[in-house]
């Protein structure tokens, strides 16, 4: 490894962030003396400034934001910021959309204290484990609030949904983890609820023998199963015209707080995982095993059952320590309690709808392998214990990643840190004071900085949304582009090639 160019590209990377820095600390005071200038005056009394920082991608930024008196609805006297009420602040904490967008991206494959480390090691920033905690509680309880919102809405009869489908799948399992109290003493495991919906699967894909779900959406948390099931029907209502759904079919492994929630016109299905385990762990005879799974296999569910009766007769003993019969009878209660479902959706007698254009229908029993990818292979393993409440938060935030919207609802619960005020003025001020003249011929940092400005002049007319992130572009792209290329140096002792 060269160490000179080692050396050489932790220079930029320091330059580049120390200029975020300043740019950001310089933005965020021009934008709290604004905020100071148009405040009404009678109503926020000016007490001075307070220092403060804020954690971003590119270190931490201190800077100094005014504190006003003044006085709530309801005559109480309070002291306020008006920096941090227009930013928003008070959300998930003073961390920038970048940072905690990395962050919680990254909890999602690793522990705290891993995603710390790697935090501290790819952004000018030290973020401890306890830190990493406290931002994915913070987003998990927002989330969580966003659902119950959705509830909320859908019994004053206001969900929005209105997207029309000839048929929603629908699939709900547990997920049992090992918990502990605050005190980090052993509890009884806890089971959370995971639920994912979708209207089909892609006919072109399948084409391609790749099976893709379309309109997928998952649901995840510990709640009791009324709450959940309240939240699992408010967010179909929120997508989905339900009076105009032609069938809802639901795959689960029949445990009661599964079904019950369902009316008689929805199609239940015993989810055949969970059919082939339980003859798996209440059966050891190997012959037995093949016949009953052949006779289910062949639709043949009263011979089933009654092969079962008769095997369970078969291997009665008065010894007490032979359970073999007891787990044979333990099986075939099982089957009758979900004698309705064993067959699948398509074949229970019910005219299934025909899928729309680009849709084909299989068969159902996607549960399982969406447990292990989005929760199981996150928080079961290594000795994980958890809190009910970190448990819930955490799923929250997988569950988002999943469905492709945990950026959107980080930006949301974050400021997003930059924006345009006042961008030409601030960025001609810092070229002036903080680089270097080149010979008396100019400033090559500020004429680098300028090639933007028609772009920051085009922003003044965009969406809020789109002008944060065009801008924050001037201060982060570079430090991006420098800490992947360092990465690379660091795994594999080259110098990439930049194109």
């Amino acid at each position: 490894m060269n160490t000179k160019i080692i050396y050489f590209f932790k220079k930029i990377f320091a330059y580049v962030c120390e200029l975020a820095r300043e740019i950001t600390q310089i933005m965020l005071e021009s934008y709290d003396k604004e905020l100071a200038e148009g405040r009404d005056k009678k109503a926020y009394r000016d007490k001075g400034t307070r220092g403060t920082s804020i954690k971003t991608v590119y270190g931490e930024v201190s800077y100094s934001r005014r504190v006003y008196r003044t006085e709530n609805v309801e005559g109480q006297v309070e002291y306020i910021y008006l920096l941090d009420q227009a930013m928003q602040m008070d959300k998930i904490g003073l961390i920038s959309t970048n940072l905690a967008e990395k962050i919680a991206l990254t909890i999602t494959e690793s522990p705290y204290r891993v995603t710390s480390d790697i935090i501290n090691e790819t952004c000018g920033q030290s973020i401890s484990a306890q830190g990493v905690w406290n931002l994915v509680q913070r987003l998990g309880e927002r989330i969580d609030e966003e659902e119950m919102h959705a509830v909320h809405q859908m019994n004053a009869d206001q969900a929005k949904g209105s997207k029309t489908i000839p048929v929603l799948f629908e699939e709900m399992d547990g997920v049992w983890l090992h918990m502990q109290d605050e005190h980090h003493k052993r509890m009884k495991k806890q089971e959370m609820k995971v639920f994912t919906m979708y209207e089909g699967w892609d006919a072109e894909k399948e084409k391609e023998n790749r099976s893709t779900l379309v309109g997928k959406i998952m649901l995840a948390g510990m709640e009791d199963s009324n709450t959940f099931h309240e939240k699992r029907e408010a967010c179909i209502r929120q997508k989905y015209d339900v009076d105009e759904i032609g069938q809802r079919i639901l795959n689960g492994d029949g445990g009661s707080w599964i079904k019950e929630p369902y009316d008689s016109d929805a199609i239940f299905q015993l989810d055949r995982y969970h059919i082939y385990q339980e003859i798996l762990r209440k059966i050891k005879n190997k012959k037995a095993q093949k016949e009953i799974r052949s006779l289910l296999e062949e639709e043949k569910i009263e011979e089933m059952l009654e092969y079962i009766q008769t095997y369970a007769t078969s291997v009665e003993s008065p010894n007490e320590e032979n359970k073999e019969s007891k787990c044979a009878r333990e099986l075939l209660k099982y089957l009758e309690n979900n004698k309705n479902g064993l067959l699948p959706y398509d074949k229970q007698g019910v005219k299934i709808p025909e899928p729309s254009e680009g849709l084909i229908y299989k068969h159902m029993g996607v549960q399982e392998s969406q447990n292990c990818t989005v929760i199981t292979m996150r928080m079961k393993h290594r000795r994980m214990r958890w809190s009910k409440a970190g448990a819930n938060n955490l799923a929250k935030v997988l569950y988002r990643k999943e469905n492709k919207e945990l950026v959107n609802t980080i930006e949301r619960y974050t400021d997003g840190l930059i924006f345009t005020l006042q961008m030409r003025e601030v960025i001609e001020i810092l070229s002036a004071a903080k680089a270097p003249k080149k010979d008396g011929k100019g400033n090559p940092y500020a004429d680098r900085i300028r090639m933007h400005m028609p772009l920051l002049d085009a922003m003044q007319s965009a969406s809020t949304k789109a002008a944060k992130r065009t801008t924050h572009e001037i201060a982060i792209n570079m430090i991006a582009i420098l800490q992947e290329n360092m990465l690379v140096i660091k795994k594999n002792g080259k110098v990439p090639m930049i194109t």
